[in-house]
């Protein structure tokens, strides 16, 4: 022995403005936040660099992960720092060899004002810095710690 019951079926259509209204068409169920939630929840730039200059003693020097280590390798990589790195130890190489140069083209302003000839054997300069025999004549300069030169000329 069934019952029948009988249901009334009703069906409620809704034109575009009324179902924005009606129906939540927001993803909130499933844990999603909207764009301008997750903005706000964003820190800036400068609350970061607070942040980091207010843990920086407490963050480990050395680590995979979590480590200035790790803060100073993968910043490397993001901005080529091996690259920069080779251009550095170049230029400085540049630097040395042009600062070689210099001291050379001194040293010859020096015999050639006073007619000496100033001993650089030890400063492998490879430029040969000897004046001819002048009415000076030919000697070679030294101080008392051995060192052809008097560093006070740089």
């Amino acid at each position: 022995m069934t019952q029948t019951k009988n249901v009334d079926l009703r069906k409620e259509v809704f034109n575009k403005p009324q179902y924005e209204q009606v129906i939540d068409t927001s993803f909130s169920q499933l844990g999603v936040a909207s764009i301008s939630a997750s903005a706000e929840d964003q820190i800036s730039i400068e609350e970061f660099f607070g942040y980091y200059n207010s843990l920086f003693y407490d963050i480990p020097p050395t680590g995979e992960t979590n480590s200035h280590e790790f803060l100073v390798k993968s910043s490397g990589e993001y901005i080529n720092f091996d690259q920069i790195a080779e251009e550095i130890i170049a230029l400085q190489q540049e630097i040395a060899g042009l600062r070689e140069e210099l001291l050379a083209e001194q040293i010859k302003v020096i015999e050639l004002e006073s007619g000496i000839t100033v001993n650089t054997g030890s400063l492998n300069l490879g430029t040969d810095t000897s004046i001819p025999n002048s009415a000076g004549g030919n000697a070679n300069l030294s101080t008392s710690n051995n060192n052809p030169i008097n560093n006070s000329l740089y």
